[in-house]
């Protein structure tokens, strides 16, 4: 199985006649995504790769039937617009792939989301790659990049670097090690779908035997995933590397949520509380694969 997405769930993209939404449908539908329909206001009418493109999402559900994902590509300023309209129209989960996007508008997206019981990923997201199956975003860069770096096994990835998210991936693959699905969680201090929201769906994956996460300073994303295993909510073996051992309070680091405000959300707090719980945090990145690989072998 898979988590989030797989090659029956069908997509919309919004955006998708722009230079990034056109390149990235390309990657999704050669990778096995089944991409419907595409939404740009004004371009209703063309087609992008053979894919119908409509000036509303509410035209594109009429012609074609409910939508279960919806990738956004649209300008940050717009991302809010873009993600409201396809919540009312009843897509359950949207992608949102834009960097930059108003802190306020998000909180938006958030409570809007809540209310109808959508789910979005990102913003500031590579998206999510379930192996040989699909994906939504840009993991992988193209489809055949992705198809020689992720091999499929039972190893879920979670991760809030896009950039890490695809070596965790390549590295692990490199090492024997195959993969379930990768998820890039965003870098932006509130994301839809954090990594205790991530946890919860590789919980129930009977797919993924383990799980590689890769986290920060700054938010309290980690902390969350070691209640969830205190209580016994996420009961499978967890790898952990976290970034920004250097990083001092008030200093980003990388991304807009990896920041350090006081004593929350430091390196050294996250670590402590993750081993506290019997997470096995690795010390240096370049040691994830032998962990994983370890605790694989323990499991057989």
């Amino acid at each position: 199985m898979s988590i989030l997405i797989d090659e029956t769930k069908k997509v919309i993209v919004q955006g998708i006649t722009g230079r990034e939404g056109m390149t990235r449908t390309r990657l999704m539908m050669e990778y096995g995504t089944r991409v419907v329909a595409g939404c740009t206001p004004g371009k209703g009418g063309q087609e992008v790769l053979g894919v119908p493109v409509y000036d509303t999402v509410f035209e594109a559900v009429e012609t074609h039937g409910d939508f279960d994902v919806s990738v956004v590509y649209v300008p940050a300023p717009l991302v809010k617009n873009a993600t409201l309209e396809s919540i009312e129209a009843g897509i359950k989960l949207i992608v949102l792939v834009p960097d930059r996007v108003p802190i306020w508008d998000v909180m938006e997206i958030a409570r809007a989301a809540e209310l109808s019981g959508a789910t979005f990923v990102g913003p500031n997201t590579l998206g999510v790659l379930s192996v040989d199956r699909a994906v939504l975003g840009m993991i992988g860069g193209n489809a055949a990049s992705a198809r020689e770096w992720f091999k499929k096994g039972n190893v879920g990835v979670a991760s809030r670097s896009g950039g890490i998210t695809s070596s965790i991936g390549y590295y692990l693959c490199q090492a024997g090690i195959g993969l379930t699905t990768l998820v890039h969680v965003g870098g932006d201090p509130i994301v839809g779908l954090p990594h205790p929201k991530v946890m919860e769906l590789f919980e129930q994956d009977p797919d993924t035997e383990a799980v590689v996460m890769f986290g920060e300073i700054g938010t309290s994303q980690e902390e969350q995933v070691a209640d969830m295993i205190e209580l016994g909510k996420f009961t499978k073996p967890l790898i952990a590397y976290i970034g920004g051992k250097a990083a001092t309070s008030g200093t980003r680091f990388s991304h807009a949520g990896a920041i350090v405000e006081g004593n929350t959300g430091t390196h050294e707090g996250k670590v402590r509380r993750l081993r506290e719980v019997g997470v096995t945090v690795v010390d240096e990145f370049g040691d994830i694969p032998d962990a994983t690989m370890k605790l694989m072998n323990s499991l057989n």
